[in-house]
């Protein structure tokens, strides 16, 4: 019997999408169980939702956002985890991007790709929504920037990326990190101890 897939569905432009993908690696160690990550644009689920992302829909909330703080803290200590360093280009618009990460399964180099844009939006930020920062920095990843850009923006890989967004938002999705195991539907990194309770049940 393996471990059940469980899909992840990831923004880059999520700060808890990228410390559940650095939290992963030691889930499947553990489990033997393997994520399938699933690129959807965060913008769209939004639109679709009426939803905000948490800097605008925490304004002016006393405390709530303290208490997200103290929440990371507490997943970065329990994971084990790199904390990420905010983007001061943030919020970075992350369509070309996600775009480029359809591009890069189709090209066979997803994983370098996934590994490579987080690390240039969370650990290293840059402007990864002007194309000449993005290229420069996935070229130092030892990819080839431009042309996983130029493929993204052919008409099957847009048409890809609407259509992963929209099955996010049939399944219930309201934003990023959103996780499927089988029908079980969990959101937000701190589900990733449900999910791995449950595909070690």
């Amino acid at each position: 019997m393996h471990p059940p897939s469980p899909l992840f569905l990831f923004d880059f432009g999520s700060p808890n999408a990228y410390l559940s993908h650095e939290a992963i690696p030691a889930i499947e160690a553990r489990t033997g169980a393997h994520f399938a990550y699933v690129p959807v644009l965060l913008g769209g689920i939004f639109k679709a939702t009426n939803n905000k992302s948490p800097a605008e829909s925490l304004a002016g909330i006393k405390n709530k956002r303290e208490f997200h703080e103290l929440e990371t803290e507490r997943f970065i200590a329990r994971f084990q985890v790199e904390p990420y360093v905010m983007n001061p280009f943030f919020p970075v618009n992350t369509l070309n991007l996600m775009r480029a990460a359809i591009a890069a399964q189709l090209e066979g180099v997803f994983k370098e790709y996934v590994e490579a844009a987080f690390h240039h939006m969370w650990r290293e930020p840059k402007k990864m929504d002007d194309p000449e920062i993005a290229i420069a920095a996935l070229n130092a990843s030892g990819l080839d920037g431009a042309r996983l850009l130029t493929r993204g923006q052919e008409p099957e890989v847009k048409a890809k990326l609407v259509a992963n967004t929209q099955f996010a938002v049939d399944r219930g999705a309201f934003g990023s990190p959103t996780f499927y195991v089988g029908d079980e539907m969990f959101y937000g990194k701190e589900q990733l101890r449900d999910i791995e309770e449950l595909i070690t049940r």
